[in-house]
């Protein structure tokens, strides 16, 4: 739902917004969702959704339109969304295990252990900071399309 206020500039009625919503969990287009499916998704957000949101002040409800709009708290809000399939990783481990690699390669340097021996420290460090940078800037592309109101369908659903 954030999502697709966050796409949006003028109001959205709620049961296109619902209609949206129910399309994305099938993997169908809106025009195909069933009553059925799209009642219990609208049900969802009129009694729980929409009143918390707006109680927090990110978007406002016009009851007599049944249309929903994002305030300029929601509008200002980056939210990232890390939706991994089973063969991924997230980003906080690969960094950890990065982390590792580098003190590991480190303290093989320092006590000269065969093979890394001929390394020197500097080397080492240089290598870590190539690493970490080359990561958090692959990191940084891939988060900028993983933020919620970015493109046209929810980051989860691009996996």
């Amino acid at each position: 739902m954030i999502h697709a206020l966050k796409r949006k500039k003028e109001p959205v009625d709620i049961a296109e917004l619902s209609a949206h919503i129910t399309a994305w969990e099938l993997g169908v287009d809106p025009e195909e969702v069933d009553y059925e499916d799209q009642r219990s998704v609208y049900s969802t957000l009129k009694r729980t959704h929409l009143p918390n949101l707006e109680e927090k002040n990110l978007v406002t409800v016009d009851k007599e339109e049944k249309a929903v709009r994002a305030t300029p708290e929601l509008e200002s809000l980056d939210i990232y969304v890390e939706a991994l399939n089973s063969k991924e990783i997230p980003w906080s481990l690969y960094y950890v295990g990065l982390a590792g690699v580098a003190i590991a390669l480190l303290l093989a340097v320092t006590v000269e252990a065969p093979i890394f021996g001929a390394l020197e420290p500097l080397e080492v460090g240089i290598f870590t900071v190539t690493a970490f940078g080359m990561s958090s800037v692959v990191h940084h592309l891939i988060g900028r399309r993983t933020r919620l109101g970015n493109r046209e369908k929810p980051p989860e659903l691009y996996q």
